[in-house]
This record gives structure tokens, C-alpha cells and sequence, in this order.
């Protein structure tokens, strides 16, 4: 298993900070082939930090000053999430910062936390993170800023009137979900109107527009960008990290599945796959997707956890060469998957 350390004192970012890898190369789609890390998992629960001291899984993954940045979901075993941060210098051996940088203090927080974030990043250098607000009634996509990666401002949850739709390809059943939203994930680039674009949901994938990357507008339901297709996508879909500008303009949209049941796929099974797409034709939506996913539930530590049968992606950087993708383990810990660039 990798080292892990733990600092009260984190690395200095700033609206400055220089992002990507110095020797970064625009991909073609797919990325990949994935190979798990054979050392995997890199970050398990510290029973002496309560805050992580049960579970912690999907991250957030920024490259800043040459380092791998991790914002990742920590659990207690009352369930009650919060974000923490992690660094690393070879994208395997992370430092933890021993407190939370994000944790409940909004009502619409209360009881389950702050969940699953995924990280953009504005012209100005301002950090921008998506993540969902629990309080055990209601999921709500909130959005939270910072210019360090520690101290964050919260704003109310983003679509407060929203109505969500669950859909089910295998019965065919529809659920209106009221107020429903997550899983907000923010192409890095503006559109040819000069809007930012998200992809968010979890069942049919929706979209949103703003001018500021913090306050959004949603489209119309009728205007959603996709929904489950494959056989293995029949549960659920849900974004995964922001979108990857390819070397033609398009885009790479890592994104999660799961399934109802079907051949060589339990009921319930997450996987993780990718879509190319079009941030000006999002209308169109995704131009292609893979036929069978890059990263499916293979691992002890990915069949059985607080959530079993689950590989769920929000973090992917290329660093050192490589494409680094890291993906929760039965929402209990937190691996990563590798490509050659």
C-alpha cells in the first residue's frame, strides 16, 4: 500500500498557481487503456481522524505547481461526509491535511455532509467546486469557491426548484424527483456564446449554463444531453470529472454507470466509461461512447464496502506521463487507475 503522512500545514496554492503538468499533452479519445494500480487502494480511513475515520472514496484531482491534489470524500460511520485534502509528488504517495477543508454547516447539510466533489477552475485562477449538499431527504448540487484549496465560500444549493427525473430502461418506470439535483461537472472551456457549460444528474444527464462558473441556469428537461443506452448503463449515469479538451476540439466526458442487471454485470454494479462530446453541439448530444467500460468492479475492496459493487470516477489528471484516474472502491476507499499519455 502507499505511504501516507499527514501535515497541519499545506502546500501554498494561490489564484497564481500554475495548473497541469509542464509536459502536458492534448489526448485523443478514448484515453486509455486503464490498468489498476497494483498497490491500490492509496488512501483508507484513519480511525484517529474522526472525520475519515470510517470511509473515504471519490476525489477531485488537480495538478498545481507540479504536485497531484486530491479533494477527497471523507465518512464517519454515522455517515456524515466531509471533504479533505490530499497532495502528492508521484500521484501514488499522498500527504493529508489532518482536518476537513469542507464539512456541514448549512441546513441542507445537516446530518449527511458535503459529498462527492469535482473541481474547474476559472480564467482568474479561482477554484470552483461542485459537490452535493445530504441531509438524508434531499441531494442538492451546491457549488463552493476558493482561491487556495482550504478555505472555500459556499453558496445555496444551485437548483432549488428543479425537478429530476429517475429513469429506467429495463421497466420503463419514470420517477419525478423534486428538488433533486447532483453531480455537477464544469467543461473547462466557455462555448462559442461564451457560457460555461455543465453536465450534471444522476439518471438522465442535464445541463446548465452560466456566465461566472458559480451561478447556473438549467436547461429544459427536454434539452437533456443523454441517457442510459448500454446495458449496463441502465440504473444510472452520473457525470465523472470536468470534461478534456482533445486535440481536435472536441471533448473526453468521463462519466459513471450502473445497471439494473445484465450479462457479466450484477444488479446495482457501477462502472466507468467515457464519451467524446461537442461543448458547442451539446444539443446533438454525446458524438460517441464506448461500447463496454474502461474501469468495471474486479477488486475484493470494489465488491463489498458500505456500498458494494461500486468503481466511481470524479478525479482524472495526466501527470508524469501518464493519465492518472482515481475512482472510489466500494465507497469505502480510494484507488487509481493508470494510461500512457
Amino acid at each position: 500500500m502507499p505511504s501516507t503522512a499527514y501535515s497541519s500545514t499545506p502546500p501554498v496554492i494561490t489564484a497564481a498557481s500554475r495548473e497541469g503538468d509542464v509536459n502536458y499533452q492534448a489526448p485523443t479519445f478514448p484515453l486509455g487503456p486503464f490498468t489498476k494500480y497494483e498497490n491500490n487502494p492509496l488512501l483508507t480511513p484513519n480511525p484517529i481522524n474522526h472525520f475519515e475515520s470510517a470511509y473515504i472514496y471519490n476525489a477531485a484531482a488537480i495538478v498545481l505547481d507540479d504536485r497531484v491534489f486530491l479533494l477527497y470524500r471523507a465518512q464517519t460511520a454515522a455517515l456524515c461526509s466531509s471533504i479533505g485534502l490530499a497532495w502528492s509528488d508521484d500521484g501514488y504517495n499522498f500527504t493529508r491535511l489532518d482536518r476537513p477543508v469542507l464539512e456541514a454547516s448549512e441546513a441542507w447539510e445537516q446530518g449527511g455532509g458535503v459529498e462527492d466533489p469535482r473541481i474547474a477552475r476559472r480564467e482568474d485562477g479561482l477554484f470552483v467546486m461542485t459537490y452535493t449538499a445530504w441531509d438524508f431527504q434531499v441531494p442538492r448540487m451546491c457549488v463552493a469557491t476558493s482561491t487556495d484549496l482550504v478555505k472555500w465560500t459556499k453558496y445555496p444549493p444551485t437548483f432549488p426548484d428543479i425537478e429530476d427525473v429517475e429513469y429506467h430502461e429495463h421497466t420503463g418506470r419514470t420517477q419525478i424527483r423534486k428538488g433533486h439535483s447532483k453531480s455537477g461537472a464544469i467543461f473547462p472551456d466557455k462555448n462559442k456564446n461564451g457560457e460555461y457549460e455543465m453536465i450534471f444528474g444522476d439518471s438522465f444527464l442535464l445541463r446548465a449554463t452560466s456566465r461566472d462558473m458559480v451561478h447556473w441556469t438549467a436547461l429544459p428537461f427536454n434539452n437533456y444531453f443523454a441517457h442510459p443506452v448500454h446495458p449496463w448503463e441502465t440504473r444510472l449515469l452520473e457525470p465523472g470529472p470536468p470534461p478534456i479538451r482533445t486535440q481536435d476540439g472536441k471533448y473526453v466526458f468521463v462519466y459513471n454507470a450502473a445497471t439494473l442487471g445484465c450479462a457479466g454485470y450484477r444488479n446495482s454494479q457501477y462502472s466507468i466509461s467515457q464519451m467524446l462530446v461537442d461543448l458547442d453541439n451539446l444539443d446533438d448530444g454525446p458524438l460517441a461512447r464506448l461500447e463496454k467500460p474502461s474501469i468495471v468492479v474486479s477488486a475484493q475492496n470494489e465488491r463489498q464496502g458500505l456500498v458494494n459493487e461500486v468503481v466511481f470516477c470524479e478525479g482524472i489528471v495526466q501527470f508524469k506521463g501518464k493519465w492518472f484516474l482515481y475512482f472510489g472502491q466500494a465507497d469505502s476507499e480510494l484507488g487509481v487507475a493508470t494510461a500512457n499519455v
